[in-house]
């Protein structure tokens, strides 16, 4: 193992998910030979080693940071060969790595591909190390882009791009992006004795800035912005005033022998009013611990907060006057009823969005889901599967990081009845998400689909303990996955209140019921799941022969990829008298 002080550049292909959907062989040839015939040579040319290929990806080493940034240019300069180009973000660093075994590791190789990842198509983005060794002497145009919250990175980065890589092919010409809520956190207030004890109380807020940063309906104000009003008795209402802010984070971090009392609240910048707060209360054996679980559940709850006082905002609009962003958000208030007539209510208000700004990748995520619920239902046509799975990949095209949009292509796999590919797709995404709540939950429920009833489980009732306040789909979700693992009276529990969003979940209350040997409330149950039933049918103009399984189950059939899940609900149902 040796160590040594090295310039890494990470690279990544730009649209490799959406062109590989499009055609994979094709992809692989092209990417292959731009990799043999171009990259390779120009990356020795330039004294440089390939430490590793990763898919669509690169890594590679330099002794001189002169050298990797060359390299770089020159990388980005060079025109493709291939019919459709092929474009690449590039981000640089210098720093100590650590060489074992022909690989390398340390916190320039972590800071060289977080770089890489917020860069711009077709640029270079490099370190502050970086820039400050090589200032002037390669004649660059630098361009300073501020400091970023990046994954894994303690500090907030100060990043510089390089200009005038004019032989890049420009971008399409895109609307403005949508303007999300703008939240900053404000430094914790360490209310203890010791003032040692601020290094703590800080920790938790830029671990929260990390954290926030990763949501895509979310524009986080960095730390050297929202920090530089610790040492003054500001209003906070200024503070978000001066800084851009639509909300804030505060709290206090109080330390009283070995326990931790840590406070935090989200308020509404220009009313003042709380729109949510709670109290951490634990045991310091292990602070880096407790500060990881704390920040965790902050950054789980947080966005689904902000996003719930801008859709309330924005119903107050006439439709008319919405923008794409703000009928998206609506769009997925209601769709989050997973009943048939708000599904239907969203779709119209999606394809508006669409319509409006085509850039906003999670329209058509949320557009995809609606003919995914529809299907559930039993309430869509022939041509869902197809129009589910082909919208979904317009949102991923659009935005291949986001675990939502991840997550919603998943279920069009499922829909299409792509079983393999959505089971790999929702394992990818898993590994992606590390505070989405909503997301993970909602991975849980497509492992339950494909039949892996214990894993789900675990999935769901993680997410349940990330976002205590969750809305009632995840108890939607999760009384489903406790009926498929026998614990009939918790599947109850949960959706006999505002979990029974739609007739799916009359029938596992029915089937509950009737499995448990509770006659008369099955039968109960069952006269409400009919009368559901009846009225989703309704709702889209379609007729019912008769009251049977096969009749008013019909569309639940296709959820499950394993025919025994199905046939355990209907077999419930009949048990509950209805008829076969």
């Amino acid at each position: 193992m040796d160590r040594k002080l090295a310039a890494i550049l990470a690279a990544d292909m730009v649209g490799y998910t959406s062109r590989m959907e499009r055609d994979e062989a094709d992809t692989l040839t092209s990417l292959t030979a731009h990799f043999d015939g171009i990259v390779a040579p120009l990356i020795h040319r330039h004294h440089g080693r390939i430490v590793k290929q990763m898919g669509d990806g690169l890594l590679a080493s330099f002794d001189s940071a002169a050298d990797a940034i060359s390299c770089a240019v020159e990388w980005q300069q060079t025109p493709s060969a291939e019919a459709e180009p092929i474009r690449f973000r590039i981000g640089v660093s210098l720093g100590d790595i650590i060489l074992q075994n022909g690989d390398v590791f340390g916190s320039g190789v972590n800071l060289a591909s977080r770089l890489e990842q917020i860069a711009e198509p077709g640029g270079v983005l490099v370190s502050e190390t970086v820039y400050r060794v090589l200032g002037a002497s390669l004649g660059i145009e630098w361009e300073d882009t501020g400091a970023h919250a990046l994954k894994n990175v303690a500090e907030p980065v100060r990043a510089w791009r390089v200009g005038g890589l004019s032989s890049a092919p420009p971008e399409p010409i895109r609307p403005e992006p949508p303007k999300r809520a703008t939240i900053a956190v404000l430094p914790f207030k360490n209310m203890s004795s010791e003032p040692e004890q601020t290094f703590f109380s800080d920790g938790i807020a830029e671990d929260i800035i990390t954290g926030l940063s990763r949501f895509r309906t979310l524009k986080v104000i960095s730390r050297n912005a929202s920090f530089r009003f610790r040492a003054q008795d500001t209003d906070p209402s200024e503070i978000a005033a001066a800084i851009g802010a639509g909300y804030l984070v505060e709290g206090s971090v109080r330390k009283v022998g070995n326990r931790v009392r840590i406070s935090v609240q989200l308020v509404d910048a220009q009313s003042g009013a709380q729109l949510w707060s709670e109290r951490y209360d634990h045991e310091l054996e292990d602070v880096l611990a407790v500060q990881d679980e704390v920040t965790r559940s902050i950054v789980a709850v947080l966005p689904g907060r902000v996003q719930h006082d801008v859709v309330g905002r924005s119903a107050q609009k006439p439709a008319n006057e919405m923008k794409a962003y703000e009928l998206m958000l609506k769009a997925k208030s209601l769709r989050d009823g997973l009943n048939a007539r708000d599904t239907a209510s969203a779709r119209a208000l999606l394809e508006r969005a669409v319509a409006l700004d085509p850039s906003v990748a999670r329209a058509y995520m949320y557009l995809s889901d609606t003919y995914v619920v529809d299907l559930w239902l039993g309430l869509a046509g022939s041509d869902a599967p197809t129009l589910a799975l082909d919208i979904a990949r317009k949102g991923a095209a659009l935005d291949n990081r986001d675990v939502y949009i991840q997550d919603q292509l998943g279920f069009a796999y499922l829909c299409a009845g792509l079983w393999h590919e959505a089971e790999a797709q929702f394992e990818k995404t898993l590994s992606m998400i590390e505070n989405e709540a909503e997301s993970m939950a909602w991975c849980g429920y497509a492992f339950l689909l494909l039949g892996r009833h214990e894993k789900a489980r675990e999935i769901v009732s993680e997410a349940m303990r990330l976002d205590p306040l969750h809305p009632p789909a995840i108890d939607w979700i999760m009384g489903q996955v406790e009926f498929f693992n026998g614990h009939l009276e918790a599947t109850l529990g949960l959706l006999i209140g505002e979990a029974r969003l739609n007739s799916l979940a009359s029938a596992f209350v029915a089937a509950s019921y009737a499995h448990l040997g509770r006659e008369r409330e099955a039968t109960a149950a069952l006269h409400q799941f009919i009368a559901e039933r009846h009225d989703e049918f309704a709702s889209r103009g379609i007729e019912v022969d008769e009251d049977s399984v096969p009749s008013l189950a019909r569309g639940f059939r296709k959820m499950w990829q394993r025919p025994e899940d199905f046939e355990h609900l209907a077999a419930g149902l009949r048990t509950a008298d209805l008829t076969s």
